[in-house]
């Protein structure tokens, strides 16, 4: 989620030391949209932040100068679209594969943004860049870096007939991976070279379709 960090934002929350502790804390729901005849389509991602960094990103764009944690319709308008401005390179935080094998996708389209306690919810769909079977298909929602923490609490929805089961990940063996990766890592070079251990702190999502 760095990728898309307004300027204000990547100076606040820039790492300061090495640890395995995100800066930025998202609620997520993920809707997958599945045909009448099992190929998966496209999943819709819903991304809510949380309060500290939606006050940030508020400062970043002058908004909310109430502080009243609500915006105006002029405010929200300039909202619109402001974490899917991505770099190059940057896969969206959704990672898919069948057997093993990575699923592509093409690039965010927006559906909604809204403001409410001061929380900014954001949600948009991507579509898959080549038809695939939805049945085995293996989502998961994380930032390689762990810079920033998804957590799949706001829902889980299946089109199509499929249902999708929940893993939730092992916190300790992930905590014991982060501690031998840094372990082996030069201390001059922890911060620079901070190993990717997203993946062990995500929840799996695993689709089954007419079983």
């Amino acid at each position: 989620m760095k990728q898309f960090l307004p300027i204000l934002v990547a100076i606040a929350l820039g790492p300061s030391g090495v640890s395995a502790h995100p800066h930025i804390f998202v609620d997520t729901a993920l809707k997958v949209l599945v045909t009448a005849d099992g190929q998966l389509e496209a999943v819709e991602v819903t991304w809510a932040y949380d309060e500290f960094y939606s006050l940030l990103i508020f400062e970043d764009l002058g908004l909310d100068a109430d502080f009243d944690g609500e915006l105006t319709s002029e405010e929200l308008a300039k909202l619109q679209g402001f974490d899917l401005q991505w770099s190059e390179g940057f896969d969206g935080d959704i990672y898919l594969t069948q057997g093993g094998k990575a699923l592509a996708l093409n690039g965010a389209e927006h559906l909604m943004t809204n403001v409410s306690g001061g929380q900014i919810t954001t949600r948009h769909r991507r579509t898959l860049l080549e038809p695939s079977s939805a049945k085995g298909v293996v989502f998961k929602a994380y930032d390689p870096t762990y810079y920033t923490a998804y957590t799949l609490n706001q829902g889980l929805e299946v089109t199509g007939g499929c249902t999708g089961e929940t893993t939730p990940p092992d916190l300790i063996a992930a905590y014991d991976k982060v501690e031998k990766l840094l372990y082996a890592t030069p201390v001059d070079q922890a911060e620079n070279a901070y190993p990717e251990v997203g993946e062990a702190f995500a929840d799996t999502v695993r689709l089954s379709c007419g079983e």
